[in-house]
């Protein structure tokens, strides 16, 4: 009994260290990821560090935190006199700490999953249209409308929010006419063209050049095109017998059309769910239908 005893006092030490260095842990990061965002003087580098590390950074915390609590749940009956030695009892307590932390952790995930963006998203919109300084003269600077930024952008740029892969903001000090400009992902993908080194290569059209003996697709050439300098490529793909089905439920042919037009906001349902789009004005919203649905026919 003596043994069982000592072995409970050792059980319950590291227990009750391992969950105070797991919670200490969560905390260090989240706030060593807050000070990281405030140490950043530019709100660009503070959109896109958002961007790139704030929801690994808060899957990373709710993991410990979710640990730590599983743990904590181990001490409970800790200097009870009645569950002194081991029994049946140890065991259903550890298994109760590790069914709460599980659930914990999972709602955590489903929070940050499926709620969290928005929070992040109003975020990021906050930043990105937090009026600029002029660094020189350190007066305030003016977002441009999508009418006015296009003088101020090169061509190739221009092709780029074309066809909605790249954003940009310019912005102008008015008195001074120092002008910034900041790059942003747009709402629709389009891969790097090897030839103009812009983001306007796109899928124009596919083709199947091989089946199996049962008439299955086994191989796929995808033909791009660039918006902006009109270069062409052609990539070979062998598809997996997971694809198949896909491909013959027309998976790839359908991205979702748009549910309803309110001002300058899209939303737009595909099989993915829902998104919602936002625009400067009705022609752009508008010249993202039809970019999006020249890109439905195109594949």
């Amino acid at each position: 009994m003596e043994k069982q005893s000592a072995f409970l006092d050792i059980f319950y030490l590291i227990i009750l260290l391992s969950g105070s260095v797991t919670m200490m842990a969560a905390v260090i990061i989240y706030l060593l990821h807050k000070i990281r965002i405030s140490s950043l003087k530019e709100f660009k580098a503070k959109h896109d560090y958002i961007v790139h590390h704030e929801s690994k950074t808060m899957k990373t915390v709710w993991l410990l935190i979710s640990i730590g609590a599983g743990l904590f749940v181990n001490l409970y009956g800790k200097g009870k006199s009645d569950l002194s030695t081991v029994d049946v009892w140890f065991f259903v307590r550890v298994f109760f700490g590790i069914a709460a932390g599980t659930v914990i952790g999972y709602v955590s995930f489903l929070i940050i999953e499926f709620y969290f963006p928005t929070i992040i998203n109003k975020r990021l919109t906050k930043w990105r249209y937090m009026p600029r300084i002029n660094p020189k003269t350190g007066k305030p600077m003016r977002l441009l409308t999508e009418a006015e930024e296009d003088v101020h952008l090169a061509e190739g740029m221009r092709a780029e929010e074309n066809i909605f892969s790249i954003d940009y903001d310019v912005w102008i000090d008015d008195q001074s006419g120092h002008v910034k400009i900041e790059k942003y992902p747009g709402h629709l993908t389009a891969l790097r063209c090897n030839n103009c080194t812009f983001h306007t290569m796109k899928v124009r059209w596919e083709e199947i050049i091989a089946h199996d003996e049962a008439g299955n697709p086994t191989e796929l050439l995808k033909h791009y095109k660039c918006s902006y300098c009109k270069n062409v490529r052609t990539t070979h793909f062998n598809i997996s017998r997971n694809e198949l089905e896909d491909y013959q439920s027309g998976k790839f042919d359908s991205r979702g059309k748009p549910k309803g037009i309110e001002g300058v906001k899209v939303e737009v349902m595909g099989q993915d769910g829902k998104k919602t789009y936002e625009f400067q004005s009705p022609d752009q919203a508008q010249k993202f239908l039809d970019e999006l649905d020249n890109g439905q026919h195109a594949e």
